[in-house]
């Protein structure tokens, strides 16, 4: 089970995090059918791009689908400013579009904004939350339940998986044009709810956690389908430790960052088994001449691996599933360190539920 104190501080994180295989399992039965009937119905509508808007810890989730889409569909994607439409007023033409909010609460008024005005500007609308009467929800033409429950802390942990997990099915269901997947896929997906829960119960990333408890600042990369996952870890880590952390692509990090890292600098490296981590041998080889703190996290190879580095591994599954079982174990380490440094990660300082930015 997940390790937590007696006391009450961490409790609400630790009972999301533990909460998320059930999770998959809900969404995997419950959520389907809904989930691949709009997903039928946006690919008959056959949009040319499609644009994501989200913030925080959502706004990994919509990273993550950006790379689904432009890979698996072959459809141009990226991320919305919401700053655009809700600052300045831009009116860009969306005629074709597809517009996807996604928000944990949908209650955001920019990207409720942004939606609105997509859809006026002729742009489909989609908006994911775990929230069907909220206000994002009401403002899109189609809306996905990711069906994740009520949370109890404030950090996102198990929405932002359901998130992912929605974001997933709906794109692959569009990629069949039927709403259904893959056999294939849906064999493995099927898996996903007891690999979660090994990992849950592992207590790797609670022991590792004594080891960054007096670090100061810290970096995370990843590449593809695991640059996400390196972002959401720095977004915990800040959040709940108030620990300065700074997330990297792959490739960014060698284009300047990589002077920053050394032996007091640790660097978490999500590092899957695909074309994305396969691509982060140069920087761990780089790291490695740099001697830094390297922890790696993930089910691929590594290669040029520092020798004194330490890893945690997840169970091998295709590369674009990887993000739902790897930011697992470093919600875990995100909560133990917390903790550690004797902070209450349920309500970090400062934050609320739904940040209403405008």
């Amino acid at each position: 089970m997940v390790e937590h104190t007696a006391r009450e501080a961490g409790a609400g994180m630790a009972a999301d995090i533990a909460e998320q295989a059930a999770g998959y399992e809900r969404l995997l039965t419950e959520g389907l059918a809904p989930i691949a009937a709009v997903a039928r119905q946006v690919a008959e509508l056959s949009p040319r791009f499609v644009l994501f808007t989200a913030r925080g810890t959502s706004d990994h989730a919509a990273l993550f689908a950006a790379y689904l889409t432009e890979i698996r569909l072959g459809i141009p994607a990226g991320l919305a400013s919401p700053s655009s439409i809700t600052v300045y007023g831009a009116r860009p033409d969306l005629r074709d579009a597809l517009v996807v909010g996604v928000s944990q609460s949908g209650g955001s008024p920019d990207l409720t904004e942004v939606v609105r005005v997509a859809r006026e500007s002729g742009a489909h609308t989609l908006a994911v939350t775990n929230n069907p009467g909220s206000p994002l929800a009401d403002a899109a033409q189609l809306h996905l339940d990711v069906l994740a429950g009520k949370e109890r802390a404030v950090a996102a942990t198990k929405t932002y998986t359901a998130e992912l997990l929605a974001l997933l099915l709906f794109v692959e269901g569009m990629r069949t044009g039927s709403g259904q997947l893959d056999a294939a896929d849906r064999a493995e997906l099927d898996r996903l709810p007891e690999l979660a829960r090994t990992l849950i119960e592992d207590p790797t990333p609670t022991q590792l956690a004594a080891r960054y408890r007096f670090a100061d600042r810290l970096v995370t990369t990843g590449r593809g389908y695991a640059y996400p996952t390196a972002r959401e870890t720095a977004l915990k880590l800040m959040e709940t430790s108030y620990l300065s952390a700074l997330a990297f692509s792959g490739a960014d990090l060698l284009h300047g960052p990589l002077a920053m890292t050394d032996p007091d600098v640790p660097v978490l490296a999500m590092v899957g088994d695909g074309p994305g981590g396969r691509s982060m041998s140069e920087v761990l080889g780089r790291l490695a001449e740099r001697r830094a703190d390297v922890l790696v996290v993930g089910n691929g190879e590594a290669a040029g691996l520092p020798a004194h580095a330490v890893r945690i591994g997840t169970p091998a599954v295709d590369e674009r599933f990887s993000p739902l079982l790897d930011i697992v174990p470093m919600q875990r380490l995100a909560l133990a360190l917390a903790l550690a440094r004797g902070e209450d990660p349920d309500a970090p300082r400062g934050l609320k539920k739904v940040t209403e930015t405008l």
